[in-house]
Formats: C-alpha cells, sequence, structure tokens
C-alpha cells in the first residue's frame, strides 16, 4: 500500500475558467485529504489573478493514499456558467490529474550528469527568508526532458529534495510503463491532452451531476463532492471490476 503520492493538476482547454477548475480540483483533494487525516503540502504552482491554477504540484501522505486516489488520473471536464461570463452562458473547460506514487531513491537511477540544476526567489507568502534567499529550485532531466520544481520549502536543500521526489516519481511511471510496454496508452490515460474530447470525469453544474465515463456512473450533489467528500467516487471503484 503506497501512502505517499504525487498530485500534479494542470488547467487544459478553456482560459482563465480552465485555471478555475483547476483550482477548484486541487480544493477539492485538499479538504478530502483533510477529512481523511493525511497531509497535503503544496511543492510548486503557478496561480492565475481569479483564484485558479495554472498547474499545481503536492504532496499527498497518509495511509492508502495512492489506492484512494488513484483513480483521479486523467482529463476531468467541467460544463458551467463561469464566473467571467456575462451573458449566462454554460462554458466546456478542462484540466488534466496526475497521481504518482513516491518512490525511494534506490528504485530510480538518475545520473547527477543528467541533471540541470537553477535557483531562484521562491516569491509570494513565506516571510522574508523567502523572498531574498535562491531557495527555489527548478530541475532539468536532460535525457526525458522532465521539468520538476519546488518552491515552497525555506531552504534550498530541502527544495532540492522535494524536487527530485517529483522527479523520480516521474521517471518511476515511464520505467514502469515501458515494461508493461503500453507507455503511450497509458501516459494518455494519466494526463491526454487535456482536449475537452479526451475525458475520464465530466462535472455537469446545471444537472448536479458527476458522471464518470469509465465505469458509467453518475452522482449528484456536486457542490458537496467538489467540497471534498468524494467518498461516494471512491467506493464506486471500489466496487466496481477494473478492466
Amino acid at each position: 500500500m503506497t501512502n505517499k503520492i504525487i498530485l500534479e493538476i494542470r488547467a487544459g482547454a478553456g482560459g482563465d475558467e480552465a485555471s478555475i477548475f483547476a483550482g477548484d480540483l486541487a480544493r477539492m483533494y485538499q479538504r478530502y485529504a483533510g477529512k481523511r487525516g493525511w497531509n497535503f503540502h503544496i511543492l510548486d504552482s503557478s496561480q492565475n489573478s481569479l483564484d485558479g491554477y495554472k498547474n499545481l504540484v503536492a504532496e499527498l501522505s497518509g495511509v492508502g493514499a495512492y489506492d484512494e486516489l488513484k483513480q483521479e488520473s486523467g482529463v476531468h471536464r467541467v460544463q458551467r456558467v463561469p464566473k467571467t461570463e456575462k451573458s449566462g452562458r454554460v462554458h466546456t473547460s478542462t484540466a488534466s490529474v496526475a497521481i504518482l506514487p513516491i518512490v525511494e531513491a534506490k528504485e530510480v537511477n538518475i545520473k547527477d550528469s543528467d541533471l540541470e540544476v537553477t535557483f531562484s526567489r521562491a516569491g509570494g507568502p513565506g516571510g522574508q527568508n523567502v523572498n531574498k534567499v535562491e531557495t527555489a529550485v527548478r530541475i532539468l532531466h536532460k535525457p526525458s526532458g522532465i521539468v520538476v520544481a519546488s518552491r515552497e520549502e525555506r531552504s534550498q536543500h530541502a527544495n532540492r529534495e522535494k524536487a527530485m521526489e517529483v522527479l523520480r516519481a516521474k521517471l518511476y511511471e515511464i520505467e514502469q510503463q515501458k515494461v508493461s510496454g503500453d507507455i503511450g496508452a497509458s501516459r494518455r490515460e494519466q494526463i491526454g491532452s487535456a482536449d475537452r474530447s479526451e475525458k475520464i470525469r465530466t462535472y455537469n453544474f446545471p444537472d448536479d451531476r458527476i458522471t464518470d465515463h469509465r465505469i458509467g456512473k453518475k452522482f449528484s450533489r456536486i457542490e458537496d463532492i467538489m467540497d471534498g467528500n468524494i467518498d461516494p467516487i471512491v467506493k464506486a471503484f471500489r466496487k466496481t471490476p477494473q478492466s
């Protein structure tokens, strides 16, 4: 049972509304983590002016975290009237979610020569130390092109460790997919292109309905679920055999 995971959320199609929806998903998972007694710790994020996220990377830790949230990976689609819409029209926007198990350093071989590490001022909240010292870390893994970052810790060393944790999780995922011979399909399932047509779940606010397209189940009380009460979805996946 994996108890530590990386949660990655990225705004997809839909402009500002996609970022707002990404923020809504982040808060949904954060509140669910709180209800489960798990730790939820943001490692890196990029916000917009409307209280949404262009992207967010967080670490969750708690008993059964991966087993309970692994089905969240994929493209989530929302249908609603955005806060920015003046004519009352329903818009369709997307955000992608990835759930990656955290792995031990010994499970992934990463050469120092393959890394390009840069440091910068973290900015944002956190006091003078965060703003004046170059504590934020960005790591490019040159062979794969993967870029990871961490800026929320108070020391350069701690941010580097957290960024490496994310990098190991991503490289481990790729290795596992190579072993299964299904890297293309599996990665598309995890992230997709965040296009409106690629979806695992639709959140239809006007009809108060969430539809999970993989198991063909519908859930009502959408506001309650978005407030972190995703137990009905988690339980539905436990009861439904997965192909």
